[in-house]
């Protein structure tokens, strides 16, 4: 076989990989029903009316994979119609942009940008040309970025992605079903052991709780212990952060966005992203030294949002009280969880850089385990 012929079928079977990640069962499709909450429709994130996500995924040759995932507060404009925000920083090892004047001001202005930890600077411009393409007067603007290194399976330093792949997925962002696993930011990363990549999830309150959804997507990329639902997975499977000479990194990142339909006002969201980092927990992630673990939570509730056009000297809102935030708080960490599963079940082996590959969960052998501890029916 020639070398361009082996070139092209391995670039045909890496397309493949993606293509099928998207349609790969879920978690809760093989009965795997972290927390007690109920998820929303589409148990993604999208579930918060309004919020909207899009991917670009970066394959090429034997080397590139990367790519970007955009995170939609709502389907207006956001940079005149700011949602309140809030970020948490559960490790400081990362890269993230444009968190400062979150904390400062308790607002988002712009799409949320994740990609690879050298990207970072390209896609917050790309979200910067987009905002002032909309506004021909805006002379300052607070892109928005998070982002892991996927420098086991892509030429980072290649910085291949381009403020044009930023805009393609703007434009593509939508509702409904999300893709999970290779796709967007998430196509070259590994979590847990495995093979890691986007992932999302939500839960919906009961009435009597308020009726608030909750949202969560993740970009997955880093280690520890691996636990699904309780069991002990990476143990049994001897696949763990010291567990012998296996290649394992438990150094990586792990990027958290959390929506809400809740009226929450800045300070309660910084709340709400503290709770969030609880449920990187519940799946074996401990925060290693190299790791960078950032929660950003809003609110999409149209009460709390911020018009910059309205001059007024005042402003009244809703503001959920603090003694109705604890089922919130179960949602998100809930939700948490059940995202980072979501992105190793529906995440396929890839092969990349340096010849370096990285093996997908085994479902099979997970299944196992679980029905081994009765955490799944037979």
């Amino acid at each position: 076989m020639s070398k361009l012929l082996a070139s092209l079928l391995f670039i045909f079977f890496s397309y493949a990989q993606t293509s099928l990640a998207q349609h790969t069962k879920r978690a809760r499709d093989y009965g795997v029903k972290p927390g007690i909450l109920t998820p929303g429709t589409f148990n993604a994130i999208t579930d918060v009316q309004g919020v909207k996500v899009g991917h670009k995924t970066l394959i090429k040759g034997f080397d590139i994979r990367t790519g970007v995932t955009v995170i939609l507060p709502h389907s207006g404009d956001i940079f005149t119609s700011r949602v309140p925000a809030a970020v948490y920083v559960g490790n400081g090892f990362g890269k993230a942009l444009g968190f400062t004047q979150i904390e400062e001001l308790g607002e988002i202005e712009t799409p949320i940008g994740l990609t690879n930890t050298l990207s970072i600077h390209t896609v917050a411009n790309g979200i910067t040309d987009y905002v002032l393409t909309q506004h021909p007067n805006v002379r300052s603007v607070n892109p928005v970025v998070g982002e892991t290194n996927d420098g086991w399976l892509n030429d980072i330093r290649s910085r291949n992605i381009t403020m044009s792949d930023v805009h393609e997925a703007i434009e593509q962002a939508s509702g409904g079903a999300v893709p999970e696993g290779n796709v967007g930011a998430g196509t070259g990363t590994t979590a847990l052991g495995f093979k890691g990549g986007i992932g999302t999830s939500s839960r919906l309150l009961p009435e009597n709780r308020g009726g608030y959804t909750v949202g969560v997507l993740v970009q997955s990329n880093f280690g520890g212990v691996l636990s699904i639902d309780g069991a002990p997975v990476g143990e049994e499977l001897e696949n763990h952060y010291m567990a012998g000479d296996i290649p394992y990194r438990v150094d990586g990142s792990i990027m958290i966005v959390v929506a809400t339909d809740a009226p929450l006002s800045d300070r309660n969201l910084k709340r709400l992203a503290k709770r969030a980092f609880m449920g990187v927990a519940r799946t074996g992630g401990f925060a290693s030294n190299g790791s960078g673990d950032y929660v950003i939570a809003f609110s999409t509730h149209e009460k709390v949002r911020r018009n910059i056009r309205d001059r007024s000297k005042t402003r009244t809102i809703e503001d959920l009280a603090n003694n109705y935030m604890s089922p919130l708080f179960l949602a998100a960490v809930e939700a948490t969880e059940e995202a980072i599963i979501n992105s190793l079940f529906a995440a396929q082996t890839m092969n990349g850089h340096n010849g370096h590959t990285m093996k997908e969960l085994p479902v099979p052998n997970v299944l196992r385990i679980m029905k081994k501890h009765r955490l799944i029916e037979n």
